[in-house]
């Protein structure tokens, strides 16, 4: 399994289809903003491959040495192979010298896709991620943040998005706990 930069518009459309089907409207951001922040080194694009095959994506936010996983997905016709823990180790390798972490919307209040929600946070917890005790609302969205080795302060966090998208956006970001 290989991350390669997407810089090609074949890989890019690739990318940006996965990243409608994989995501509610509500949790994405337009992808010309995330094309654009690609362009300023504030944002990667990662095109997951195996055997010029696509498998998925990776698109993550870069402020000093953090690193927020922004959006992950593979491709339907992957999962259940294995391909999301080869892909998340991969990435773990890429950013090894960087504090890695992500959101994932909360499991601690009821929601319809509430087993979808266990199953994800099941997911990254089995591969070597863990809680980092900072909840949060994305966009009005409730989340958990759970990271890989690493310790977090919220201020920290706001930081990436305010350094990644500017002020304006980072107003829809805020703390709402923090657990020490």
């Amino acid at each position: 399994m290989q991350l390669i930069p997407a810089t090609e518009q074949a890989q890019l459309q690739q990318i940006e289809a996965l990243y409608e089907r994989a995501f509610p409207e509500y949790e994405r951001k337009p992808f010309t903003l995330i094309r654009e922040k690609q362009a300023t080194g504030n944002v990667d694009i990662l095109y997951i491959e195996e055997d010029k095959t696509f498998y998925g994506l990776a698109i993550t936010m870069k402020d000093k040495d953090l690193i927020l996983l922004d959006y992950f997905a593979i491709a339907e016709e992957k999962h259940g192979m294995g391909c999301g823990s080869a892909a998340l180790r991969q990435l773990f390798e890429h950013y090894a010298e960087k504090r890695f972490f992500l959101e994932i919307e909360t499991t601690k209040e009821k929601a319809d896709n509430m087993i979808q929600r266990q199953k994800r946070k099941q997911f990254y917890l089995k591969n070597k991620m863990t809680e980092l005790g900072i909840d949060v609302t994305v966009f009005g969205t409730n989340m958990e943040l759970l990271g890989h080795n690493m310790s977090l302060t919220p201020e920290e966090y706001v930081g990436v998005y305010q350094n990644t998208y500017g002020q304006a956006l980072a107003k829809n970001v805020q703390i709402s706990t923090f657990l020490i």
